[in-house]
């Protein structure tokens, strides 16, 4: 079994935290940052175990940039 890094951005909605991982396009939630990213992990570790190989080849993403840019608002 090998360790992948993927990238989680994980967002307040209201009084929940909403999870995503942009590379598999899989999200989650949770009542706190933490909890959001543990569930998160639990449903990327759920679809490698269901997803046959070409679903996962077709569903990730090799490259995902996480950035900031800057708008000028009125």
């Amino acid at each position: 079994m090998s360790m992948q890094q993927f990238t989680a951005v994980i967002e307040r909605d209201d009084d929940w935290y909403v999870a995503l991982c942009p590379e598999l396009d899989i999200a989650s939630q949770g009542k706190s940052v933490e909890e959001a990213r543990r569930n998160l992990i639990e449903a990327i570790e759920l679809f490698f175990e269901a997803a046959s190989p070409s679903e996962i080849r077709e569903r990730a993403r090799t490259e995902v940039f996480v950035t900031q840019v800057g708008v000028a608002v009125a």
